[in-house]
């Protein structure tokens, strides 16, 4: 959510904004809203403190004909008020529903296009594999390995299910602990986070009420995350942060992870690229309202996830996201895309996002600053590594012509020592 009185002043950015995310949304409209709306609370507001004077008016000592008079006035008063705060009420909430359509301005980094496909490259590692042999794709050698089963998986949870098994459950494990420490030697507490929440928390996350139909709820109205950002910045709404100048808030949290994928019945169906229930460690940092910081931590969370993919030599490239493939709170945004063999192409791993006071402004996160004055803090967000996905690129790429895998070295330990799933 932006600031109203930034709208009012900058409305050709925030118009603009619109037409590079290709959201559709009026700034005009919003403003005539505002423009009503402040009327009717100026006109609420002159009617009470009328209202508060006559009610002293009677508390003095007046003579009855001038007592009855204020009475008949206050009764008439009365009604005009009731009126007045209906109408107030009604413009207040359509207010309220544009000021939750308003899309952040993107950076004068971010390209222009209309999807991911105008993404522009910024990076590439690695060396991808060159087979002697004709690769399999991952749902072959996970399957021929006892990795998964996803026949089964389907039968038990329908469309996109699976069961990732025996080396496949352990090899999942192994990416768990190892992300666990990674990213705390880097100095990110590591949480736990539900993935059951509330409604609000959604709203303040930019997830709601746009993105409802990609989400599942329960029965008493709460829904599940598809991303521990969402609980974790929950963690701190309507609170004022202290110190976080010095020492923002640096997590990466782990949860299960839930989408519906509605629009997408058709769009990578085989394997684990998109499924409806999965696992994943994200990286959140709240921090001091300045551009220069947030920009910082920006290349840092991003670049964090890198170097972890780097330390399983998987081949991948960084892209900087067009501004029609921006959320609508995002300024700015980097994909990780990782090298999946059979496909011959990059799958999106990570994304890297900063929303500077956008999600703050709506979950009312504050901090105060060492002059002692409170500010709403500023926002960003990483996925760490999302599983079972990563395993589509880590298997495809560790085969051999054998059909085993090679486990990559930095998991070994977490694995009891084994280098290579076999077949069997």
């Amino acid at each position: 959510m932006l600031d109203i009185k930034f709208i009012r002043g900058n409305w050709e950015l925030v118009q603009e904004a619109a037409r590079k995310k290709h959201i559709e949304f009026d700034v005009q409209k919003l403003l005539e809203v505002d423009k009503r709306r402040l009327k009717f609370l100026n006109e609420f507001e002159t009617m009470r403190a009328e209202q508060n004077k006559a009610s002293e008016l009677l508390g003095s000592n007046i003579d009855s004909i001038a007592r009855e008079k204020l009475l008949n006035d206050m009764k008439s008063l009365k009604e005009k008020i009731s009126t007045s705060e209906d109408m107030l009420k009604k413009v207040t909430i359509e207010w309220q529903m544009l000021m939750l359509h308003v899309p952040n301005i993107p950076d004068m980094t971010v390209p222009e296009g209309e999807s991911d496909a105008d993404n522009v490259e910024i990076k590439s590692w690695g060396d991808k594999p060159k087979f002697d042999f004709e690769p399999k794709d991952h749902v072959e050698l996970m399957t021929s390995l006892g990795l998964a089963d996803f026949e089964r998986g389907v039968k038990v949870h329908g469309f996109r299910g699976y069961f990732i098994k025996g080396d496949g459950f352990r090899l999942t494990m192994a990416i768990w602990q190892y992300a666990m420490d990674f990213w705390n030697a880097k100095g990110y507490v590591p949480i736990l986070a539900p993935s059951i929440c509330n409604r609000q928390s959604f709203m303040a996350n930019g997830y709601l009420p746009q993105g409802e139909d990609d989400l599942f709820k329960t029965q008493d109205g709460q829904y599940l995350a598809g991303t521990a950002e969402v609980p974790l910045m929950g963690m701190f709404g309507d609170e004022v942060l202290e110190n976080l100048e010095e020492n923002p808030l640096k997590y990466v949290g782990f949860s299960f992870a839930y989408r519906r994928e509605i629009g997408a019945h058709a769009k990578d169906v085989k394997g684990l690229i998109r499924v409806h229930e999965f696992h994943k460690w994200e990286q959140i940092i709240l921090c001091e309202a300045s551009h220069e910081t947030t920009v910082k931590f920006h290349e840092e969370i991003n670049r964090n996830t890198e170097e972890f993919i780097e330390s399983m030599n998987i081949p991948y490239h960084t892209v900087i996201n067009c501004a029609g493939d921006l959320g609508q709170g995002q300024v700015k945004k980097y994909d990780i895309e990782l090298w999946v063999p059979k496909e011959n192409k990059y799958r999106e791993i990570s994304s890297a996002s900063y929303f500077h006071d956008f999600q703050t402004r709506r979950g009312n996160i504050k901090y105060r600053t060492k002059d002692g004055v409170t500010k709403f803090a500023h926002s960003l967000n990483c996925t760490a590594i999302p599983t079972p996905r990563i395993l589509v690129s880590l298997i495809e790429n560790y085969q051999d012509k054998d059909g085993n895998i090679v486990i990559p070295e930095v998991l070994r330990k977490y694995m009891g020592g084994q280098e290579i799933i076999k077949a069997k």
